[in-house]
This record gives structure tokens, sequence and C-alpha cells, in this order.
């Protein structure tokens, strides 16, 4: 069972100050593109492959998936969705890695088992 990979967008795109206030969904668009090659390279300590989910919320809802990253679109607040598929993931006793600088995030996954990894893990 491949290590689940799940990216807090909102909190990725947000840690770098490039104008992506001006287009939400474009930032995750190029994030989501930029997230292919850990899919089957791995992350730093966790080699591939991966099952990369992307979770998407507000105005970036509608970015469509990509070979290697799917896209998850919360339906009310990311931060709930990602603690879900953490949930999910240690109900099936899957590793579950989540990137995010949240630390409120962090130490609601942890309470699953899952592993915080922080944006620069996937952002070069």
């Amino acid at each position: 069972m491949l290590t689940l990979l799940v990216v807090d967008a909102a909190n990725v795109v947000g840690s770098v100050p490039d104008g992506w206030w001006r287009d939400r969904r474009g930032a995750a668009e190029r994030l989501r593109d930029r997230l292919v090659p850990y899919a089957s390279g791995g992350v730093a300590g966790h080699p591939g492959p991966l099952d990369v989910v992307l979770v998407v919320e507000g105005q970036a809802r509608g970015v469509e998936p990509v070979p290697g990253v799917r896209v998850d679109a919360a339906p009310g607040s990311g931060d709930d969705r990602i603690v879900e598929l953490a949930g999910e993931a240690a109900a099936a006793g899957r590793t579950c890695l989540v990137v995010t600088a949240d630390r409120e995030l962090r130490r609601r996954v942890a309470a699953h088992g899952a592993e915080s990894l922080g944006p620069r893990s996937v952002r070069p």
C-alpha cells in the first residue's frame, strides 16, 4: 500500500509571497504540477512511489487532477478534509504524510499518527 502524501494547498501556496493571492486557482495548479515528480520520486526520507493528494479549498476549487496527483476539493475547511484523510489512512493502516506549516493542523493529524513535513519539502 502506497504512502499517502497529503498537501495543504492553501498553506504551501501561501508560504511564498509570489503574488498567489491574485490568482489562487492558478497558484494551486502550478503547485499541483510541481508535485508530479514526488509521486514517483518520493520526498526526503520517504522513497516513492507515493499517492499524492492536493487538498484545495475556496477559490482553488475546480483544479483538475493530473497523472500522479489527485486533487481533493474540500467541501468546507481544507484543514478538516486533511484531518479526515489522515484518519482514513490510519484506519487502513496506511502511512500518511501531511505537508503544511500550520501548527494546529500538524497537531490534529498527529493524533491520527500522520507525520508532518514543511512546505519546503515540496517547494524548491
